[in-house]
């Protein structure tokens, strides 16, 4: 008998598993239709021997301290500030647009404060802000949003910013200075030997069995539990009972390149004269060194695996009929970006976790000094200081 059966072993399912087993002492099985753990931030060696995401770039970054610390209980990090360029009218701008994108668009030569004066001058006021449109208009003008904005979230989002909330482009900054960092949180780092690593050492505990390449309703009747994690789509949970919720997909075309780098700059996103949105080089982001370069282009579109939730105000309408039954089901729990049709980044999905594990156990805090974790699972010397001595540089072809 199971105290838990745990659908999904990306990030919601992981942490609530090794929460559970590790210090409540719940026996656990997780399971996952795909044929590995880690959900999208699954990450492997492809047949030229570059680490690579399968489901594109996964960036860690957050302001919690404490799930960063959780998390480093079962990784090492590599320090990493992620940086993307634009590709617009022939040149490659810093996005979020800060002071340089201005001058090298229009050739200026614009100080701090003269951008925020510029930036004002073609912002267009809105006495409301309502849609992804509005929130850019507002900030950057009519002709900004052309360039760097509009083609992009149609292509990524299969519909106009005009049609879509306000949240999709609230989440992207404005900056008047230079920093050309993608993320300002505090702590941004990656999993010094990769996510899957990671997640290997947060599922070794005795108490955790995994089963891969099953769906959880095939073993559903057959194997005994007590009470479900489920961290799935809900509209599919409760069999599409108020209609599908709609999602946006991906298809991911990876290349390997007989180069050592291919572009510029980890991630070129590419608003306008190409299908996909953007083009990730994963040796940047791994500090992996090979002869060799992989990079992944992604593609949006409409069917396949489901990834981002679509932010519109039906569609809320929609979700909210499946939360008042699924708050009103017994002994499931549901968790994650899918089973709560939310944009999450993977660190509130880990906090969100916790705090749902914290629900479960009946405690009010948790302690990262209390994880259990196998010796073998990470070297003695493996923390943040340590891959900052060695310059950041973990990983080697082999």
């Amino acid at each position: 008998m199971f105290d838990y059966l745990i659908v999904g072993a990306g990030f919601a399912g992981s942490v609530i598993a090794e929460r559970l087993a590790s210090q409540s002492g719940k026996k656990v099985l997780i399971c996952d239709r795909r044929n590995h753990i880690g959900g999208n931030a699954y990450d492997h060696y492809n047949d030229a021997g570059i680490l690579v995401h399968r489901y594109g770039p996964h960036i860690f970054h957050t302001n919690s301290r404490d799930v960063f610390d959780y998390l480093s209980n079962f990784t090492a990090w590599r320090p990493y500030e992620h940086r993307v360029l634009a590709s617009v009218d022939g040149l490659l701008l810093p996005i979020p647009i800060n002071l340089d994108t201005i001058n090298k668009l229009y050739g200026l030569k614009l100080t701090s404060f003269q951008v925020e004066e510029f930036f004002a001058s073609v912002a267009e006021q809105k006495d409301y802000i309502r849609t992804s449109e509005d929130v850019v208009v507002s900030k950057v003008g009519r002709e900004l949003y052309e360039k760097f904005f509009r083609n992009y979230t149609r292509k990524q989002w299969g519909m106009d910013p005009s049609e879509l909330d306000k949240s999709v482009t609230a989440r992207v900054p404005t900056r008047t200075n230079r920093d050309d960092r993608y993320f300002t949180d505090t702590y941004q780092a990656m999993p010094l030997h990769g996510f899957t690593r990671m997640f290997e050492n947060m599922l070794t505990h005795p108490n955790i069995k995994v089963m891969l390449n099953v769906d959880y309703r095939e073993i559903q009747k057959v194997i005994p539990y007590r009470e479900i994690v489920y961290t799935g789509p809900v509209d599919e949970f409760f069999d599409y009972r108020f209609g599908k919720l709609p999602y946006r997909s991906l298809e991911f075309k990876h290349e390997t390149h007989d180069k050592p780098l291919f572009q510029s700059a980890p991630v070129i996103n590419y608003p306008n004269e190409h299908a996909y949105t953007r083009a990730t080089e994963f040796k940047y982001l791994t500090g992996q060194e090979h002869l060799k370069t992989s990079i992944v282009y992604e593609l949006p579109q409409a069917e396949g695996d489901p990834y981002y939730p679509v932010p519109r105000p039906e569609n809320a309408e929609i979700y909210k009929k499946y939360k008042a039954i699924a708050d009103a089901t017994p002994n499931v729990h549901f968790v994650g970006r899918l089973a709560t049709y939310k944009y999450y980044n993977m660190d509130q999905v880990v906090a969100q976790a916790l705090a749902t594990y914290a629900k479960l156990s009946e405690r009010s805090t948790w302690h990262p000094e209390d994880v259990q974790v196998s010796p073998k699972a990470l070297a003695p010397d493996q923390d943040l200081s340590a891959t900052k001595k060695n310059g950041g540089k973990a990983l080697t072809s082999t």
